[in-house]
């Protein structure tokens, strides 16, 4: 008799949080966007109900501490919280101590930098960050990996020099959807993807779509070619919410993601649809 599936919670691997009253977020587009205002649990709890997405992973949307504090505060509030992917400074002497402050905090589960936005295409490779993604690595810390294709050859580097570091790549890579290229961020993926430690995010597709008039056959061959390097083991899916609105609601991103994956077991579909998740952050 075989053995039964494990059934995991549905977790959605990736949304946000902000206030911003509290904090300026100059990635966001200019008002009157639909980003330009506050998105909080209560906005969220609704959408997680009628989907049934049992939990979260909250991550960061500013690079300051203060926003890292903020989200843990939320994250002791929120039960639907599973874990918060917070900022700090890689690059600082004291980075060490600045993670051992927040762990005290409870459900932090990795940290992320947002490197498509640094003016360092090599971010990943200078000294003072490798130092810091050491520290990261030695408490058992996941990384999540914000990036462009440009940034994306110095993953297998990063890979080689910190090695205990466990990574996941959010937004498939952010390939360039809405102008039909593939090269050469499939070709550096499938590097990224020879690394078994690293796990990648299905999220965040959309919005690298036409805003518009985009549609899931304009997903399906980046995300077919995800599913062919990773495996289904290591592919998670996450929402992108509220940032996914500029192109799309919830329901419409949850449906396009598991449509653009293709036929799935329920084995597999209990690991995309929280069990990879679970098992990478170390969720309990």
């Amino acid at each position: 008799m075989p053995a039964p599936i494990k059934i995991h919670r549905r977790i959605d691997s990736h949304q946000h949080f902000w206030d911003i009253a509290r904090l300026d977020y100059p990635w966001m587009p200019a008002p009157p966007s639909v980003l330009r205002r506050n998105y909080l649990p209560g906005d969220l709890a609704q959408l997680l109900t009628r989907n049934d997405i049992d939990a979260t992973v909250l991550v960061q949307a500013h690079q300051s501490v203060e926003e890292a504090n903020f989200l843990l505060d939320i994250a002791e509030d929120t039960d639907f919280v599973a874990g918060v992917v917070a900022w700090v400074d890689l690059t600082s002497p004291d980075v060490g101590e600045v993670l051992d402050e927040l762990m005290k905090r409870g459900k932090l589960v990795s940290i992320r930098h947002q490197v498509e936005d640094d003016p360092d295409l090599a971010w990943l490779s200078r000294e003072n960050s490798i130092r810091g993604l050491r520290e990261v690595a030695a408490r058992g810390l996941r990384y999540d990996l914000l990036l462009k294709a440009p940034h994306l050859k110095y993953v297998p580097q990063l890979a080689e020099r910190v090695p205990d570091l466990r990574m996941v790549v959010n937004h498939i890579g952010k390939p360039l959807i809405s102008q039909g290229i593939k090269e050469p961020w499939a070709a550096d993926m499938a590097a990224i993807a020879d690394i078994p430690s690293v796990f990648c995010k299905v999220s965040g597709m959309v919005t690298e779509a036409d805003h518009r008039s985009w549609s899931v056959g304009d997903l399906k061959p980046y995300v077919h070619h995800i599913v062919e390097i990773f495996g289904i083991d290591r592919l998670m899916f996450g929402s992108d919410w509220p940032v996914c609105l500029l192109a799309a609601g919830y329901d419409q991103v949850l449906c396009a993601a598991l449509e653009a994956v293709g036929p799935l077991s329920d084995e597999d579909a209990a690991k995309f649809m929280g069990g990879n998740a679970s098992a990478f952050y170390g969720l309990s």
